[in-house]
C-alpha cells in the first residue's frame, strides 16, 4: 500500500501541491512542515500542528497597535474637549462648533485610515482563500476520479468553481462596495444634526449580514443535495461493475477487483490527506485578519465606553458605527472560509459515502 501511495502522490502533483500551499501558511504559521503533516495525516497520526508562540506573537503585536490607535484617538478627543469647553464658557459658540468639525475630522480621518488598511487585508485574504481553493479542487476533484468518482466528480467540480468564484466577485463587487457606503452615510450622519440617515446605514449592514447568510445556506445545500446523488450513482456503478467482473472472470476477475480495491482505497486516503491541509491552509489564511479584526472590533468598542464622559455623543456613535463594520468585516471573512471548509469536508463525505456503496 504504500508504493501505491507514493506511486500516486508523484504521478497526481500532490508534492507540487504541497510546495505551493506553503506560501499560504507563511505568515500564520512559519514553522508548520506542510510535507509531515500530510505524511502523519496518511498514518492518522496527527500531533499539534499550530505554534501557540506564534499566535501568541500576533496578538501580542496587534493589541499593541490596537492601543497605539485607542490612546491616539482618546487623546485628540480629550484635547478637543477642553478646547471645545474653554471656548464655550467665554460664550463664543461659533468657535465651539468649528473646534467640533475640526475634531471630527481628525478622529474620522484617523480611524478610516485604520478600517481601510484593515479593508485591504480581508480582500487579500479573500483573494488567496480562492486562489489557494483553485488550486486544491482540481487536485481533489482527480483523486475523486481515482476512486472511481466518475458521476460526482463531473458535476461537483464545476459547481464548486462556479460558487467559488461567484462568491468572490460578490463580496468584492457588492458587498464590500455596501459597508463602504454604510459607513460613508455613518460619517455624513454623524457631522451635523440636520443630516439623519442613520436607519439606512443600519438598513445596508442588516442587508450584508442577510447576504452572507442565504449565500452560506444555498452553497452548503446545493453541494450537499448534488454530492449525495451523485455519490450514490457512483458506488452502485462501481459495485455492479466489479460484480460483473468477478461473475465472468472468476479467478483473474476477483485478482482485478481485489487490486483496484488496493488502488481506490489509497486513493481516498490521499484525497482525505489532501482535504485536512486544506483546511489547515485556509485557516492559516485568514486567522491573522480575522486576529486584527477582533482586537480592533474590541478596542473601538472600548473606547467608546471610555470617552462617552467626554466626548460629544455624535462622536462616540461614529466609534461605535465604526466598530460594528469591523465586525461585518470578520463577519464577511468568517463566513468565507467556513464556506470553503464545509465545501472540502463535503467533497470528502460524499466520496467516503460513495465507497460505502460499493
Amino acid at each position: 500500500m504504500e508504493e501505491i501511495i507514493n506511486s500516486q502522490t508523484n504521478a497526481l502533483g500532490i508534492n507540487e501541491f504541497l510546495n505551493s500551499a506553503k506560501d499560504y501558511t507563511s505568515n500564520a504559521f512559519p514553522d508548520l512542515d506542510i510535507m509531515k503533516l500530510f505524511s502523519d495525516s496518511i498514518t492518522g497520526d496527527v500531533g499539534n500542528i499550530f505554534s501557540y508562540t506564534n499566535i501568541g506573537k500576533i496578538f501580542t503585536s496587534e493589541i499593541h497597535a490596537a492601543v497605539n490607535l485607542m490612546v491616539s484617538v482618546l487623546i485628540i478627543i480629550i484635547i478637543h474637549s477642553i478646547f471645545k469647553a474653554i471656548i464655550e464658557n467665554l460664550g463664543n459658540s461659533t468657535a465651539s462648533n468649528v473646534v467640533y468639525f475640526v475634531q471630527y475630522l481628525i478622529i474620522t480621518t484617523v480611524v478610516i485610515n485604520s478600517f481601510v488598511s484593515i479593508l485591504s487585508i480581508t480582500r487579500e485574504a479573500i483573494t488567496n482563500v480562492i486562489n489557494f481553493m483553485n488550486l486544491l479542487i482540481p487536485l481533489m476533484t482527480t483523486l475523486m476520479l481515482t476512486t472511481g468518482s466518475l458521476v460526482t466528480t463531473s458535476m461537483v467540480e464545476p459547481i464548486l468553481l462556479f460558487l467559488m468564484s461567484f462568491i468572490g466577485n460578490f463580496i468584492n463587487s457588492f458587498l464590500i462596495p455596501i459597508l463602504l457606503i454604510s459607513i460613508t452615510i455613518s460619517i455624513v450622519s454623524n457631522f451635523s444634526d440636520k443630516i439623519q440617515i442613520d436607519r439606512l446605514s443600519k438598513f445596508l449592514k442588516s442587508s450584508i449580514v442577510w447576504s452572507l447568510g442565504i449565500i452560506l445556506t444555498i452553497f452548503t445545500c446545493t453541494l450537499s443535495l448534488e454530492g449525495n446523488l451523485s455519490s450514490s450513482v457512483d458506488g452502485l456503478t462501481a459495485k455492479t461493475a466489479k460484480a460483473t467482473v468477478s461473475t465472468f472472470i472468476p479467478v483473474v476477475g476477483k485478482i482485478m477487483g481485489d487490486t483496484v480495491d488496493s488502488v481506490i482505497g489509497c486513493s481516498n486516503i490521499l484525497k482525505n490527506s489532501v482535504g485536512i491541509i486544506g483546511v489547515i491552509i485556509i485557516i492559516g489564511i485568514v486567522l491573522i485578519p480575522i486576529i486584527k479584526m477582533g482586537i480592533l472590533w474590541f478596542s473601538f468598542r472600548l473606547t467608546s465606553s471610555v470617552c462617552e464622559i467626554v466626548a460629544d455623543g455624535k462622536i462616540v456613535k461614529l466609534i461605535d458605527q465604526i466598530s460594528d463594520s469591523y465586525k461585518i468585516l470578520m463577519a464577511i471573512l468568517i463566513s468565507v472560509s467556513v464556506m470553503f471548509i464545509i465545501g472540502i469536508t463535503i467533497v470528502i463525505k460524499i466520496t467516503n459515502s460513495a465507497l460505502m456503496y460499493r
